[in-house]
Parts: structure tokens; C-alpha cells; sequence
């Protein structure tokens, strides 16, 4: 159960009875072609990159993205282009990042002509069908087929589809975004947490709430898996998971380190995909919309910011990408004390990470830190903070949060959950100097005026004459 006391398995299980009989005016047709493609894309919500067995973790229960991971490839570094969910599924449906597709501000609408994923696929002559969580703005530009924001019908839906064109499926989870499901199954004192955690009592309870929510999602993913499988279609279907960005701990979502743009995605399709294999390929969730357009044997645009992996799908290439960008503008619909204001623009590499904080002068407030009661209240805060007042290591880890230098540098390799700063130190000066450059030309010719200014303004004397 819900802090604020709403039973969400009490509420799915309900639903789970609900007759289906609505989609089928939407479903005709004889049956689908023989070798026809179908393409599923499983979104959760605030899923961190490493929170599920097959990505190492031994205490989370994701018996499904396990099994997946068998019969998939896995990649271990993919990132998302925000570390917040509009902005992130904005990307994923346009290929252009959030400065080009205008919506890199939490719930803002794209301002761009260019087509989404909806309907690329139609042109493609595929039906297209969206449940689950409906994060795009303005909705004429998403027109999906058939849109359900009940993520859980999206199995009903497989079992009766019929229909004589290809499908595009897009199913996106509300779990493991808060409020948390209560733990019922997980014995906190077990857990190993991350460095840049503050072990406290309430650090393990939250942990465990969102390792059972977590666990739900997983077993949504479960139900369109077995779906697939019983409808026949698993042999024709290209199955991507992910999650739009990192998890809703401290570090992580809101924040462009790791923890918020490293995300999990795995791949499964069947005959193509070698079962059981792992990719450290570079790239992004803006290349996703390219790679499954050219898997559908389509044409991808030409004019977007993604482009296809597929050659890495297929085998035919080890490496993608050798940087990736990442972009946050934050929200203000948190109410007093919870603006999510931290904008930040970054830049990775196999190596490193660059950051540049556009307002460091700002305390970093978000609804971690914000949130005092209601569904949202995530009671690990606070007692951080507290053990902060005696704790000289609990102090630095809460100061770090809140207040971020210009620039932050990172080795990812030594140091992964990047808590050591190695910006402005001698012997790391030409890696900063030349990421920093990287990012302030990508700013360009993103548009980005914000970043562009503030960059302009601050390294003027070191990057502009350089350009």
C-alpha cells in the first residue's frame, strides 16, 4: 500500500478483470504476414540502470528482465538525453535531443515539425498502440492509433491483436516512479547501498519500497513477454526495455551524473539479435527511433540527432558512439521549496564525464528534499540530513547534493558513482579543456541559448578564441 494509503495491487488486480472488448473495433483484419516485423518498446519509469539482476544486482527480484537479458542483448552503456521524463520521451519519439525538439523543460510541448515515432510507423504502414503513462505534449503530434494510459491492458491487447498490418507497441510503466509501493517481501538490513548514500534506517526502508516497486514493474514486463510468447508473435516481434532515465534517489533523477542518464537497455529479436550477448557500445535514446526504423526497413531521417545502432544489433560492429550529450532544464510544478532547479549541461565519454551547472549559485531543491508529507514524501531525506548535524561523512555526501561547482569533471572508470571532483586540477586540465570545448559547440549547434551564454560568458578567455 501507498503512504497516502491507495492500494495500487488492490487497483490492478481489479482492472486485470476488466473485459478487453473496447480494443476490438480497433483490431481488424486478417492475420499479419508471415515475416512481418513487430515492434515493442517497454518504458518504466525512474528505473535505475544497474536496479535489476541482470545488471548486477543481487537483492532486487526482476525474474523477467533477467530472463530477457538471456535471450537479448544487453547493453552497458546506454543514457538518455534528460535525466527527467518528458523531456526524455521527447527524445525517444522525435530522435532529436531536447533543445532541437523543444521540449526540454518538464512537460513543455515539442516545437518542432518534425514527425514522431507514431507517425513514422504509420507511414511504415503499422498500427500503433500506446498504454501506459502518456508523457508527450501537444497530443495531435503523438497520434498513436489507440492510446490507453493503463499500462496493465497492454497484455490483453497482444492477446487479441489479429490485425493484418505490423504492430508498433509502446508501453510505458508508472513503476517504480514514486509514490513507492510498501515492502512486503525484502529484508532491508540485507542490502549493500552506493557509496554516496547515507546508511540509515530510513535509507534501507526506502530502498525496499522501491526494490518492490521495481519488482512490480518487472512483473508487468512479464505479462507482455508472455503475450508475445502465446500469441505466436515473439518470432517475428523486435522487443526493446528501458526506462527514460535514472531512479528518484539523491545523484540520480534531476541529476545529469550516471545515477540519472545511464539507463538499462536490453534488446531481443529473435533470429537477429544473438541470445545472451553484451555490448559496451556507446549510445543514446535518441538513437532509438533511427534503429528501429531501419529494423522495420525503413528510412530513417536523415536531419535528427539519433542515429541507427543497428549494425551493433546485428553484429556487424562493436562501437556506436564515442561521446554522448545530456541536457536538464528542470520543472517548477513542485510547489514552494521543490523547483527542481539544477540546469546542467554535460558531456561522457568511455572515461569521463564533464559537467557544466548553468545557476551554481542555486541550493539544488527537488522533491526529495522537498516533499515533507503526502505520497511523495520519501523519509530517507531527512534522516540524512540529520545524521549530516554528528557525521562528517553524512555532511559532505548532503552538501554535495545540494550545491554543485561551475564545472565538475569525473574519471567513470575509478571513480563510477563520480564522487571525487577533478575539475581545476593541473594534471586533468586537457582532458576538461577539450570536453569542454566538445560541449560548448554541441551547445551551439543545438541552439541552446542559455547554455551558450553562460559557457560565453564564464570561458570566454579559454574556449571562444579556440572555436
Amino acid at each position: 500500500m501507498h503512504r497516502d494509503g491507495y492500494d495500487r495491487r488492490a487497483f490492478l488486480r481489479k482492472i486485470g478483470i476488466v473485459a478487453a472488448a473496447w480494443l476490438l473495433p480497433c483490431i481488424v483484419g486478417a492475420a499479419q504476414q508471415p515475416g512481418s516485423l513487430n515492434i515493442v518498446l517497454f518504458v518504466a519509469d525512474d528505473h535505475g540502470w544497474a536496479d535489476s539482476g541482470a545488471y548486477g544486482d543481487r537483492h532486487v527480484k526482476t525474474p523477467h528482465i533477467d530472463r530477457l537479458a538471456k535471450e537479448a542483448m544487453r547493453f552497458t552503456r546506454a543514457f538518455a538525453a534528460s535525466p527527467l521524463c518528458s523531456p526524455s520521451r521527447c527524445v525517444i519519439a522525435t530522435g532529436l535531443m531536447p533543445h532541437r525538439n523543444g521540449g526540454h523543460k518538464f512537460g513543455t510541448p515539442i516545437t518542432t515539425d518534425v514527425p514522431t515515432m507514431s507517425q513514422h510507423f504509420k507511414r511504415l504502414g503499422y498500427y500503433t498502440a500506446h498504454f501506459g503513462k502518456f508523457h508527450h505534449a501537444p497530443a495531435k503530434r503523438f497520434p498513436y492509433d489507440l492510446v490507453d494510459k493503463d499500462e496493465n491492458r497492454a497484455a490483453k491487447f497482444i492477446a487479441q491483436y489479429d490485425g493484418e498490418r505490423p504492430l508498433l507497441l509502446v508501453v510505458c510503466t508508472h513503476p517504480p516512479h514514486t509514490p513507492w509501493v510498501e515492502n512486503e517481501s525484502y529484508d532491508p538490513s540485507t542490502f549493500v547501498l552506493p557509496p554516496n548514500f547515507v546508511d540509515t534506517p530510513e535509507t534501507r526502508q526506502d530502498r525496499a519500497d522501491y526494490y518492490s516497486d521495481v519488482t512490480l514493474m518487472d512483473r508487468t514486463l512479464g505479462d507482455v513477454l508472455q503475450a508475445i510468447e502465446r500469441s505466436g508473435l515473439q518470432d517475428h516481434s523486435l522487443l526493446v526495455y528501458t526506462s527514460d532515465q535514472g531512479s528518484n534517489w539523491p545523484f540520480s533523477k534531476w541529476c545529469v551524473y550516471d545515477g540519472g542518464l545511464r539507463v538499462p537497455l536490453i534488446v531481443r529479436w529473435p533470429g537477429r539479435v544473438a541470445k545472451g550477448s553484451v555490448s559496451d557500445a556507446m549510445v543514446s535514446l535518441a538513437d532509438l527511433l533511427p534503429t528501429l526504423i531501419e529494423a522495420a526497413a525503413g528510412d530513417p531521417p536523415a536531419d535528427i540527432d539519433g542515429r541507427s545502432f543497428l549494425p551493433v544489433l546485428t553484429g556487424n560492429s562493436d562501437a556506436h558512439r564515442t561521446v554522448v550529450f545530456g541536457t536538464h532544464t528542470g520543472n517548477d510544478n513542485g510547489g514552494p521549496g521543490i523547483a527542481n532547479h539544477c540546469p546542467a549541461r554535460t558531456i561522457r565519454t568511455a572515461t569521463h564525464r564533464y559537467i557544466f551547472n548553468l545557476s551554481p549559485e542555486t541550493t539544488f531543491t527537488t522533491h526529495i528534499t522537498g516533499c515533507k508529507k503526502g505520497a511523495h514524501y520519501l523519509p530517507h531525506w531527512d534522516s540524512w540530513v540529520a545524521r549530516a548535524k554528528t557525521d562528517e561523512a553524512a555532511a559532505r555526501i548532503v552538501h554535495a547534493y545540494q550545491h554543485r561547482p561551475r564545472e565538475e569533471l569525473y574519471d567513470v572508470v575509478n571513480d563510477p558513482h563520480e564522487m571525487n571532483n577533478l575539475a581545476g586540477r593541473p594534471e586533468c586540465a586537457d582532458v576538461q579543456a577539450s570536453l569542454r570545448k566538445q560541449l560548448v559547440q554541441w551547445c551551439q549547434r543545438q541552439g541552446d541559448p542559455v547554455a551558450v551564454k553562460a559557457l560565453s560568458v564564464e570561458l570566454e578567455h579559454q574556449i571562444l578564441p579556440k572555436l
